[in-house]
């Protein structure tokens, strides 16, 4: 078997979804490592005045774009940006850029989605279900297809203990839903969102799973296969480590708790974090195109599924991650933080609510409160709202223990000739998580929050400012309470004394007792 740069050798190559976090290493790998390929179009969309090329020319501006552009400038002149949009009918593709990709294409990487976990039925299935199917008719049409990879999330079966690497039954026909979301208006969608969602916590992952579906229909007349990344956390090694744009799910959380902002989580610490860095989340879907582009489909299993997720070769609790990762935002602490970063998990809601309540709720109040006197820009209440709109959604995942059998993924390695296991690395990997969790936070600190490096120095002395402020706070508030009840207790403890000692005399004792 060939190895993959010399598979992909003057192959044309789509991609959907190329201009968020997955997307861009994507392109990034595919470029850097396959330089023979012929073309990379990336459907993309004018954005705020931007159109879809100027779009493209910017994302290779990122830091993940550094070493292609310092080492290999031309290849870069391979990425070409298509019109088009996932929620449009053809996908608003004009004719001629519809006939040189059904011409031209032989691979195609399916990642466009909307993300935004909190997003009701009709936007989640119209991006990411009708969206896929879309994008599977235009793969119908294609004269050379030889692998259609479907990014999907290995959280799209809630409902199973666990997940094994095939195809699950949909919970509803997806045509079915997809059309009913066209013509139900948004009242009557919201009112059976529930039961239609059943196990699902939110739209996203129902709509991933009925996406799912539709691939595996049709996988008798397309080569199709479908990778399932768990939580996608940063780069590991490549394109750089540490490397995320991104604040979604873990890592939108790690910056809040070390800006002060999280005070509370729930969740279990015992339970293994299903996370996946992004670099080793994309070898997989490029080891696994190849593999399906040289096999024939199978009719005892037309649809290769991976599970991509490290619980298996890095096992390690959400517990363990928090305790390792406050040891690190105390070394590398963020700029401008509101507060001493100490916040922690909990499994007890009443005592989690009333965490965020007093420590999060109020104080963001008062300080927009204070921003109002001083006719600034509020900020705070905004933040938390988003901050709680997130938390539960995300807690849903924390505070439940998921297993993923990943033994295919893992196997695409014993397929790979030496080098390209190297290149395309997956469970090959020598892990020190201390590192890596260093690395993370580094990265957020410095691609998210454009926090430089050479600030940290001063962020460690103002962290030690924090430190003092909250032990005085805490201390004055103790103080506070006990003097508040020892208050109490002088001026109404005399009075219940001797309420008490009256109810001994015969009259009071007797009138006492009627009520």
């Amino acid at each position: 078997m060939e190895g993959i740069p010399e598979w992909y050798r003057g192959r044309s190559v789509l991609v959907t979804g190329g201009t968020g976090f997955m997307g861009k290493v994507l392109l990034e790998k595919l470029l850097r490592c396959c330089p023979d390929v012929e073309r990379v179009y990336v459907l993309c969309r004018a954005k705020r005045g931007q159109a879809s090329q100027a779009r493209i020319n910017h994302i290779v501006k990122v830091p993940a774009f550094d070493k292609l552009r310092k080492e290999q400038p031309h290849l870069l002149k391979k990425l070409v940006a298509i019109d088009g949009d996932i929620t449009l009918d053809s996908l608003g593709l004009k004719p001629e850029n519809r006939k040189l990709l059904v011409e031209e294409v032989s691979v195609v990487f399916n990642g466009a989605a909307s993300l935004r976990l909190e997003a009701g039925l009709k936007s989640a299935i119209e991006n990411n279900t009708v969206g896929t199917k879309r994008v599977l008719e235009l793969c119908r049409e294609m004269k050379q297809i030889k692998a259609f990879i479907h990014l999907s999330t290995a959280f799209c079966h809630c409902e199973v203990d666990v997940l094994e690497e095939r195809v699950y039954a949909s919970p509803a026909n997806p045509q079915d839903i997809m059309r009913a979301v066209q013509w139900m208006d948004e009242t009557t969608l919201e009112m059976i969102t529930p039961r239609l969602l059943g196990p699902h916590p939110n739209c996203y992952t129902y709509s991933k799973r009925l996406a799912e579906s539709l691939v595996s229909e049709y996988a008798n007349i397309i080569p199709c296969a479908i990778v399932r990344p768990s939580i996608v956390c940063p780069a590991f090694k490549e394109p750089l480590p540490g490397w995320v744009d991104s604040l979604n799910g873990p890592v939108g959380v790690s910056v809040a708790g070390g800006k002060g902002v999280i005070r509370s989580m729930l969740c279990h610490g015992e339970n293994r974090a299903e996370v996946i860095p992004v670099d080793i989340a994309i070898n997989a879907a490029i080891s696994a195109s190849w593999v399906r582009g040289t096999n024939s489909i199978s009719k005892s299993e037309p649809t290769q599924v991976y599970n991509v997720s490290i619980g298996d070769v890095v096992p390690i609790t959400w517990g363990e991650v928090l305790e390792r990762g406050r040891k690190i935002s105390y070394d590398v602490p963020f700029e401008n933080i509101l507060w001493y970063p100490n916040g922690t998990i909990r499994t007890n809601r009443l005592l989690h609510f009333l965490v965020v309540f007093f420590l999060q709720t109020v104080p963001a109040y008062l300080i927009d409160f204070l921003f109002f006197l001083a006719r600034q820009k509020t900020f705070m209440v905004r933040v938390q709202n988003r901050i709680k709109v997130g938390m539960a959604v995300l807690q849903y995942f924390t505070m439940r223990n998921w297993y993923f059998k990943i033994a295919k993924a893992r196997s695409l390695t014993n397929k790979m000739n030496e080098r390209d296991r190297e290149i395309f690395y997956l469970e090959n990997c020598s892990y020190d998580i201390d590192e890596y969790l260093r690395t993370s936070m580094l990265g957020a600190r410095q691609y998210c929050m454009k926090e430089p490096l050479s600030s940290i120095p001063r962020s460690r002395r103002n962290l030690i400012i924090y430190y003092w402020l909250d032990r005085v706070t805490k201390i004055a508030l103790a103080v506070f309470v006990i003097w508040t009840v020892i208050g109490w207790m002088d001026s109404n403890g005399y009075a219940l004394l001797q309420l008490h000692n009256l109810q001994g005399l015969p009259i009071i004792g007797s009138k006492m007792h009627q009520y």
